[in-house]
C-alpha cells in the first residue's frame, strides 16, 4: 500500500513538472515579443568599397524602426560566413539580411535558417536557393548593359578589354551576359574585337591591374576600351593606364560610385561609372526585414529566379555617371562637391550651386 502511495505522489509530482514547463516557456516568449526589439543578423562578404556605407544606412533604418542590429562580416571568407550564419542561428535572431560572398555556398546556411523559421533577405546579391524569402538587388543586368552602351557610343570600332568581377559573385555572371549581349553585334560585324576578358577574384583591384598590364603588352597598348564590372577593377586598370598615359585616352568604365572613381571622372582619367543609390537599397532591406519578422505580406509584385522558382524582388534601378553629370552626386548627398573634386583646379570645377 505504502508503495503503491509513493508511486502514485511521484507520478502526480511529474505530470505537475510536465504541465508547468510549457506555460512559463510561453510566457518567456510573450515577453519577448512584446518587449524586445526584432533582432536582426547582418552577414556581410565585406566591409571594403561601398559596403562600409550600406552598413551604416542598414544600421541607421533599423534604429528608426525600433530594431537592432547584429553585423557580422565574413572577409570574403565562404566557411566564415558559414559559420557566422550558424551563430546567428544560434543567438535567435529574428531575421537575417545575407550579402553573400558566394550565392551557391551561402545556400546552405539559408536552410539551415529556414529550418529554424528564420526569414532570410538576400541583399545586393542574389542567394543561389529557392527557400529565401526576398531579393533586395539593384538591376545588376541594366549595369551591364549601361556599361557596354557607354563603351560603345565612345569607342565604337578596335580592342576591347573586359574586367569581369569575381566569379563567386552571381551579379558578376549577371553583368557578363548583359555586356557580351549588347557587344555581341559589334564582334560579329568585326567593329570592335574582345582581345582579352578575364574575372577579377573578389573584385579585386590588383587582379585587375595584371589583367590590364597582360592585355596592354600583348596587344601593344593598342586598346580602345576597358569594359571593367566595378570602380575597384577598374582603379587597377587605370593605375596602369596612367603609367602609359593612356589614361585619357582610352574609355574605362566601372560601378558603385566609389569616391576615388568619382575623383578619377572628375580629373578625366576614368570614364563613367554606374551610380547604384545605396540609401534605398538599404532602407528597403531593413523594411522588408522587419516585415518579415512580425510575419506581415511584402509590398512588391516583381519576381527573380533563384534556382527553380521565382522569389519576390525589390530592386532600385542604376544610372551612368560621367563628367557632365558628376554633380547629381552631389545633390543626392552622395558624396561631398570639395571631396569629389579635391585634385580639380578650382577654376576647372563646375559650379556649387
Amino acid at each position: 500500500m505504502r508503495k503503491i502511495l509513493f508511486l502514485t505522489i511521484l507520478a502526480m509530482l511529474f505530470l505537475s513538472a510536465c504541465v508547468q514547463q510549457p506555460t512559463n516557456q510561453a510566457s518567456n516568449q510573450t515577453t519577448k515579443k512584446k518587449d524586445g526589439k526584432i533582432k536582426i543578423g547582418f552577414s556581410m562578404d565585406t566591409l571594403k568599397e561601398h559596403w562600409v556605407k550600406d552598413k551604416e544606412l542598414i544600421e541607421k533604418k533599423a534604429a528608426e524602426l525600433g530594431a537592432e542590429v547584429i553585423v557580422n562580416v565574413a572577409e570574403s571568407n565562404d566557411e566564415t560566413q558559414l559559420k557566422q550564419i550558424d551563430d546567428f542561428i544560434t543567438q535567435g535572431v529574428d531575421v537575417l539580411i545575407i550579402a553573400p560572398h558566394n550565392g551557391q555556398v551561402v545556400a546552405t546556411g539559408v536552410e539551415k535558417a529556414k529550418a529554424k523559421g528564420i526569414p532570410v533577405v538576400s541583399y545586393d546579391r542574389l542567394i543561389l536557393s529557392d527557400q529565401i524569402d526576398v531579393l533586395v538587388s539593384h538591376l545588376h543586368s541594366l549595369a551591364g548593359k549601361m556599361q557596354a552602351e557607354y563603351a560603345l557610343k565612345h569607342a565604337p570600332k578596335g580592342n576591347y578589354v573586359l574586367i569581369y568581377g569575381a566569379p563567386t559573385d552571381n551579379n558578376a555572371l549577371i553583368m557578363k551576359d548583359a555586356q557580351m549581349e549588347v557587344l555581341k553585334p559589334a564582334v560579329d560585324r568585326g567593329d570592335i574585337k574582345i582581345v582579352a576578358d578575364q574575372h577579377a577574384k573578389n573584385w579585386s583591384p590588383e587582379d585587375a591591374l595584371k589583367i590590364a598590364e597582360n592585355a596592354l603588352t600583348q596587344n601593344q597598348d593598342n586598346v580602345v576600351a576597358f569594359v571593367c564590372s566595378n570602380d575597384g577593377t577598374a582603379g587597377g586598370a587605370i593605375q596602369v593606364l596612367k603609367r602609359k598615359g593612356l589614361a585619357s585616352k582610352i574609355i574605362t568604365t566601372g560601378m558603385d560610385a566609389q569616391l576615388d572613381a568619382l575623383q578619377r571622372i572628375a580629373e578625366g582619367d576614368q570614364s563613367m561609372t554606374v551610380y547604384k543609390p545605396i540609401q534605398p537599397l538599404a532602407f528597403a532591406a531593413v523594411e522588408a526585414a522587419v516585415k518579415l519578422a512580425k510575419g506581415e505580406k511584402l509590398d512588391t509584385t516583381k519576381t527573380m529566379k533563384a534556382v527553380n522558382k521565382e522569389v519576390p524582388f525589390v530592386f532600385i534601378e542604376p544610372k551612368v555617371v560621367e563628367k557632365s553629370n558628376l554633380m547629381d552626386i552631389v545633390k543626392d548627398g552622395y558624396e561631398k562637391y570639395d571631396q569629389i573634386f579635391l585634385n580639380v583646379p578650382t577654376d576647372k570645377r563646375p559650379k556649387n550651386e
